[in-house]
């Protein structure tokens, strides 16, 4: 199968190992959110890239969830010294991955080919591609303002209930672009897998980008759920679909927010899944990366039977 992966978030990035190392690079297509990405200190930062990348490249620092594993903050030290600002921490190998990438933007080269030089440069051969070549900006609406997705999750730590979430993007413009490498992935698909990630804030800018929703239609699309046993595994999924949406945690949350792009759903075993799709029940909490292996392994054959249809 040529496969297609939607994906942002730690969960996402878990999965995307799994998926890495089951299946060939000529196989698998990574589509990463670029929603959060950020200017802080001149350096343009794309976390949700970054993770993905570390990640598949074994340099992640797994149980902190972003940046690299061993990492020092000597430079972060010195901007508290000088009185900058820190909330958002970078650390100092990580700085190197985000000064080249802002200088090779500033020299116009396209945000796609940039992720592949860097990827390269880690030795990952599976294409991590961004969702678009353009800026679209998650915002999120709450009691107290607007606030930028990583000034809300970072810090004020989602500690404001989400009102709303909308994607401010450059000029007044009211689409944001795919990336022509999404665009080409998606039409060669034979699978679409939507990762364990936060369908809010990972998954919606993906699916706003224009041409993506229309090319969906195409292939299976199957969902692997972000809630296990009412939380979420990561991050303020739970207490958002309650803002946003007056649900409670739940795989049928998450199902209906896809709804009706989804011919399957993978949820955990043991929770109360959709009836109306055709369902895999799974160890979907990914600990280690045999355990993101065996997820992967799981989704796709599962994916396979789909495809099949009826014996």
């Amino acid at each position: 199968m040529n496969v297609v992966y939607l994906s942002g978030g730690v969960g996402g990035a878990r999965l995307a190992h799994g998926l890495a190392r089951t299946l060939p690079a000529d196989r698998l297509t990574l589509v990463v959110n670029t929603g959060d990405d950020l200017w802080h200190w001149g350096l343009r930062v794309c976390p949700d890239l970054d993770t993905v990348m570390y990640t598949l490249a074994d340099l992640a620092a797994v149980e902190r969830g972003w940046g690299l594993d061993g990492e020092t903050f000597h430079a972060l030290s010195f901007v508290e010294r000088y009185g900058g600002e820190t909330w958002f921490q970078l650390g100092d190998r990580d700085l190197g991955t985000h000064l080249v990438r802002s200088e090779w933007l500033r020299a116009g080269v396209r945000l796609s080919e940039i992720t592949a030089r860097l990827c390269r440069g880690l030795g990952v051969p599976h294409p991590i591609v961004p969702m678009s070549e353009e800026p679209c900006e998650t915002m999120i609406d709450t009691d107290a303002g607007t606030l930028t997705f990583q000034r809300w999750l970072v810090e004020h730590r989602a500690q404001l209930d989400a009102r709303k979430v909308w994607f401010r993007r450059p000029d007044g413009a009211t689409e944001t672009p795919g990336s022509p490498a999404v665009l080409e992935a998606l039409e060669r698909a034979d699978l679409v897998l939507i990762g364990p990630s936060n369908p809010y804030v990972s998954i919606d800018p993906i699916l706003s980008c224009r041409g993506v929703r229309e090319r969906l239609g195409r292939a299976p699309v199957v969902a692997v759920s972000p809630i296990v046993q009412g939380r979420a595994i990561k991050g303020p999924l739970a207490r958002m679909l309650e803002t946003l949406a007056s649900a409670p945690a739940t795989p049928h949350a998450i199902a209906a927010h896809y709804r009706p792009l989804l011919s399957g759903f993978v949820g955990e075993e043991g929770d109360e899944l959709p009836d109306e799709l055709p369902c895999l029940a799974t160890q979907t909490v990914m600990t280690t990366r045999a355990d993101s292996a065996r997820l992967a392994r799981a989704v796709l054959q599962f994916a396979e039977r789909l495809r099949a249809g009826p014996a």
